[in-house]
């Protein structure tokens, strides 16, 4: 029975390859060419182009604009003031976004945030409770927080300007560049920055405001993990002692084969919520940043 409804299927499909090789058989070629939108006459002949101007035969730039050319990237300049048209900006603004989650990590106040929130759940040892959305989701929102005036300083002080053509986008870079370099000053320890000029060999003068870019990010990075690890270490102390506790009089009890995390879990979240834990822990981690 299979057999014969496989079999039917394929003779269907092959009636039907048939008919429309016919049909595309008897249907006359049709014929394509330019025409003229004031005479409605074609304008060119069969098998020929339509280019008016072959490319490389421009003199002038009244000849470029002639080539028929399309979706071309252009850089214009006026007195000196260069202006990206609109699909190089569009570019631009692309590999800008690609570049946002390095720039995130990497020069704002979102990696200690995240690691210190970790530390606090690892504390806790309530596994995934609350999830990593959430956590990533907190910092994120933390992060804008934090760098909100340092990102209206960038905003207001090299886009503008920029979008007004009153400055070129090597100095919009530098500009934008230093409110940013103004926030990672005070959280960079001086013994990461002497760290990386000796693997650069670089000369420095200890003036931090002479610090290059290449050393002062990674300097920042590096006192950053070291921050965020002090900071999980003090949040551990009072867990680690009510597992101490539990722990003991388990065994006074002997009751050796009971996990003590299982019973100083719930003491450990009591003990959090009494204190009020996350008031404490965000409060704390947003004040280190302008301590």
């Amino acid at each position: 029975m299979w057999m014969n409804l496989l079999t039917g299927k394929r003779i269907r499909k092959m009636v039907c390859l048939l008919i429309s090789v016919g049909i595309l058989c008897i249907i006359s070629p049709i014929r394509a060419g330019a025409t003229d939108l004031e005479t409605n006459h074609l304008t060119g002949q069969n098998q020929t182009g339509t280019v008016v101007n072959e490319p490389g035969t421009a003199q002038d730039s009244d000849d470029l604009d002639k080539l028929n050319i399309a979706n071309t990237v252009t850089l214009t300049y006026d007195n000196g003031n260069g202006e990206l048209n609109g699909a190089l900006r569009i570019l631009i603004t692309l590999t800008m976004i690609s570049l946002a989650p390095l720039i995130l990590i990497m020069m704002t106040s979102f990696t200690r945030i995240i690691i210190v929130l970790h530390f606090t759940r690892s504390a806790l040892n309530t596994q995934t409770s609350p999830p990593n959305q959430v956590l990533i989701g907190l910092a994120l929102i933390l992060t804008f927080f934090i760098m909100e005036p340092t990102l209206t300083q960038v905003y207001n002080e090299a886009i503008i300007p920029l979008e007004e053509g009153t400055i070129d986008q090597a100095t919009a870079l530098e500009v934008g560049m230093e409110p940013l370099r103004e926030f990672m000053y005070p959280q960079t320890q001086l013994k990461d920055v002497e760290l990386f000029m000796d693997i650069a060999k670089l000369d420095w003068d200890g003036d931090i405001r002479n610090i290059p870019n290449s050393v002062l990010i990674p300097s920042f990075m590096v006192s950053e993990l070291r921050t965020a690890f002090w900071i999980g270490f003090l949040i551990y102390i009072p867990f680690i002692v009510i597992d101490m506790v539990i722990a003991s009089t388990l065994m006074s009890m002997g009751m050796m084969m009971l996990p003590p995390t299982t019973i100083s879990m719930p003491f450990k979240i009591l003990l959090f919520v009494v204190a009020d834990g996350w008031s404490l822990v965000i409060g704390q981690l947003v004040n280190s940043f302008y301590g």
